[in-house]
Parts: structure tokens; sequence; C-alpha cells
């Protein structure tokens, strides 16, 4: 069974910095395969995609947080991060992680991140 464990949220001042985790337990064949994301959705908005690691170590982010907010893995320990510095108002949301298997997504529970100005 597939499972996402999110954690390293919080709450932060605007400016400040958070790095969330995200542990994976249950994948087939080996984490290093598969391509990891995360999402986030704040009250009131559509989840929107923010970064994504790819089995090779390729990156890509939203306009919003590219310069800002860095996603890395560490395969061996089966765990993708997502480094968020110089944080905004705006940033505050609940972020998930998300991988897709075959023809089914996953999603962890998320973390709630919360941006005081």
């Amino acid at each position: 069974q597939v499972q996402l464990q999110e954690s390293g949220g919080g709450l932060v001042q605007a400016g400040g910095s958070l790095r969330l985790s995200c542990i994976a337990s249950g994948i087939p064949i080996s984490f290093s395969i598969y391509a990891m994301n995360w999402y986030r959705q704040a009250p009131g908005k559509q989840r929107e995609p923010v970064a994504t690691i790819t089995s090779g170590g390729r990156t890509n982010y939203a306009d919003f947080v590219k310069g800002r907010f860095t996603v890395s893995r560490d395969n061996a320990k089966k765990t993708v991060y997502l480094q968020m510095n110089s944080l905004k108002p705006e940033d505050a949301a609940v972020y998930y992680c998300t991988t897709q298997i075959g023809s089914k997504a996953y999603w962890g529970q998320g973390t709630q991140v919360t941006v005081s100005s």
C-alpha cells in the first residue's frame, strides 16, 4: 500500500523559511524511478502544482516559486523535500506531495504552512 507522509509545515513570518519533507512507503519496485511532485491548496482556491523532481533529478517549478523554493530528493531515505525560502503570505496553504504510479495518483494528507505578514 503506497503511502506518502508530509511533515515540516508550521507558522513562519514573511521572509522566513521552512523545509517540508515527504516520506514514501509501499512504493513498488523502487522509489527512485518515480517523479515526485509538490502541490498546494489555499482556502477557497484550487490545488496547484508547485514543484516537480524527476527520477533523474531534473526539477521544474511554478513561476510563483522560482528562485525561492527548491525541491530535492533522497532516494535512500525515500524522501522528497521542499525547501521554501523568502516565504510570502500568499504562500500560505496546505502542501501535498504526490506521485503517479501507473494510472493511479497517490497523495499525502498534506501539511499546513501559515505565513504571517
